[in-house]
């Protein structure tokens, strides 16, 4: 399997249109941005080294099991001022804190947000959750970011740019996803939905996917799956039912990368359950065939 590209250093992260530089970009000897140093050193904060927790520090949103941390407020916040400090006047939509895509003129950069991908992860301690921050023109992302906060890891890409990742001690590597050709052969990321009558049929279309490609993976932070094909990590990933938030900087970052992909349109609420793909050339049409072929390809509302 062929991953990122061989090190180089002395690139700088793309810059989204209209001047200003993307949440989580930076030069290599720059100092990293605020959002995602908060979430680590919040976290032993909040939770401690026992994983305590503190009363009225996590709550649920639309299901039980999906949780929203004082941390995840707090880091949307601190994006949303950064975002008016640099880009004053530009609409933000962020998971915790709301906003709409619609309404603007044509060329108007939207800032889709999501503070903390992986909750959970972050919830149990498990080094798997990021900050997203993408710029939306046209319904498409333009510039993205995603930032690994366990691994002090920024992947960002630019439409026309390329993607690369950033590494804590500066070094930049060119992302390219895997020459694979053969889905036999193909390691599949995949996520689970929070309603029970989703992630039943979910768990029924994994059972039907297996056979036909190398192992199923399930990390659990749509983001960073997408980063995985971006990198190379994984071949492709598909999962049903996100919100922009979830898959606008990570699917620019795949693209960048060569991956191809299927999304819906980006005002489309996760709860309609839209499938979202990315995946390696060199499968994406027998990946496609199969999605289609187990009925995956058709949306699984949230009911």
């Amino acid at each position: 399997m062929c991953g990122a590209g061989g090190p180089r250093r002395g690139r700088s992260a793309p810059a989204p249109p209209g001047g200003g530089a993307a949440a989580g970009s930076r030069r290599p000897h720059q100092r990293a941005p605020p959002p995602p140093p908060h979430v680590r050193a919040r976290r032993p904060e909040v939770f401690g080294p026992d994983g305590a927790r503190v009363a009225g520090d996590v709550q649920t949103k639309g299901h039980p099991t999906d949780p929203v941390t004082v941390v995840d407020t707090e880091t949307e916040e601190l994006i949303r001022e950064l975002l008016a400090d640099l880009r004053p006047g530009d609409p933000i939509l962020g998971e915790e804190g709301g906003g709409s895509l619609a309404g603007g003129a044509p060329d108007t950069i939207y800032w889709v947000v999501d503070p903390i991908d992986g909750t959970v992860n972050f919830l149990y301690g498990i080094p798997g959750y990021a900050v997203s921050v993408a710029a939306v023109r046209g319904g498409r992302p333009v510039a993205g970011a995603v930032v690994d906060v366990a691994r002090a890891s920024t992947y960002s890409a630019g439409l026309g740019l390329g993607a690369v990742r950033e590494d804590a001690d500066g070094t930049v590597e060119q992302l390219r996803c895997t020459p694979v050709e053969s889905m036999s052969l193909a390691l599949v990321a995949t996520g689970f939905a929070y309603g029970t009558h989703r992630r039943a049929r979910q768990a029924a279309l994994v059972a039907e996917v297996l056979p036909n490609i190398r192992d199923i993976r399930r990390f659990g932070a749509a983001a960073l799956d997408l980063c995985l094909v971006a990198s190379g990590r994984v071949d492709a990933y598909y999962e049903h039912g996100l919100n922009a938030w979830d898959w606008a900087a990570g699917a620019l970052i795949a693209a960048e990368a060569g991956a191809r992909l299927v999304l819906p349109p980006a005002i489309n609420p996760g709860a309609a359950g839209d499938l979202v793909v990315a995946m390696a050339p060199g499968i994406a049409d027998e990946l496609t065939e199969l999605l289609d072929r187990v009925g995956a390809t058709d949306p699984i509302p949230d009911a």
